[in-house]
Order: structure tokens, then sequence, then C-alpha cells
């Protein structure tokens, strides 16, 4: 069941672009360049199957409905 609209895919994304080349450029580095990676490679997955664990528990749902 999909509960990701596009423009919060498209958001999420940008988001990991973003701390992608944050850590690669070593802006961010250490234990806070892991956790960027970690929120990216979260990000990027949820924005490609489009769906998100946390929406779920919070009841969020940003995804149109066809009807």
């Amino acid at each position: 069941m999909k509960n990701l609209g596009k423009i919060d895919r498209i958001i999420r994304l940008m988001v990991s672009v973003v701390l992608i080349v944050l850590y690669y450029t070593d802006v961010v580095s250490g234990t806070w360049g892991i956790l960027a990676m970690v929120v990216a490679s979260i990000f990027v997955v949820t924005s490609l199957v489009s769906f998100c664990p946390l929406y779920t528990i919070f009841g969020i749902n940003t995804c149109s409905v066809k009807k």
C-alpha cells in the first residue's frame, strides 16, 4: 500500500542528494556523516517504493487516492 505522494517523494530524493553531496565533499563527516548517509539511504528506498513505515504508524498519507 502506497502512502507517499509525488511531491513527498521528490522532496525526499532532493534531501537525499543534498546529504550525499555533503558527505562526499567532507562537509559532514564522522558520526554525523554516517547518520546522513543512513538517512539518505532510507529516504531513497522509501521514495522508490512509495511507502514510509513511520507514516503508517502516525496515520499520515500524502498519496492521492484515485476514485
